[in-house]
């Protein structure tokens, strides 16, 4: 990971000694077991609150990798099917299928992002990784402009973006830091 960041996103423990929100999260996944029901997928929670930038009403982001798309489906029906909001949808994102799964459960909003590609491979992961550096390297003066912006609608990596004063598709610009690192 470059710098040495320190943490390993795919062991959970480091949400124990987070702040508040992370800290609760860390209770809601092992009540809840949602990461061990995945356990075949190669799960890790991603998104806005494992680096702290989230804000009230932040999704459970959790990355997947599956090996076969209508398995993985009829496996999430099966697994979550009966949990409140659940829906399934399949799309394409830069040519890649995508299964994204949402429920709710203790309070939260889950939402389940599975794609073939392995999760280190996936955009939503390199994304955080990349931002968990760049919140390492200029401090929480970051953090706290990247929270406005998101409370204001922004999503996170245009936030991100507009911080840096990095211009251009935040999504693909943001993965040309991966190459700093």
């Amino acid at each position: 990971m470059g710098m040495n960041s320190g943490i390993d996103f795919f062991n959970i423990d480091y949400l124990q000694h987070g702040n508040a929100v992370q800290r609760e999260v860390y209770e809601v996944l092992i009540d809840t077991a949602v990461l061990q029901l995945l356990s075949a997928y190669d799960p890790v929670l991603a998104g806005t609150i494992p680096i702290a930038v989230d804000i009230p009403g932040s999704d459970l982001d959790i990355l997947c990798s599956f090996k076969a798309q209508e398995v993985f489906k009829q496996d999430m029906i099966t697994r979550f099917g009966e949990a409140a909001g659940f829906s399934i949808k399949e799309f394409e994102i830069y040519g890649q299928a995508c299964v994204v799964v949402n429920f709710e459960k203790a309070g939260y909003a889950f939402e389940i992002f599975a794609q073939q590609l392995p999760v280190r491979e996936q955009m939503g992961y390199r994304h955080m990784v990349i931002e968990h550096r760049l919140l390492l390297e200029h401090g929480d003066s970051l953090r706290q402009e990247v929270i406005r912006l998101k409370k204001e609608g922004y999503k996170t990596e245009p936030a991100f973006c507009l911080c840096l004063g990095i211009e251009g598709n935040p999504y693909l610009e943001l993965l040309k830091l991966e190459a700093k690192q």
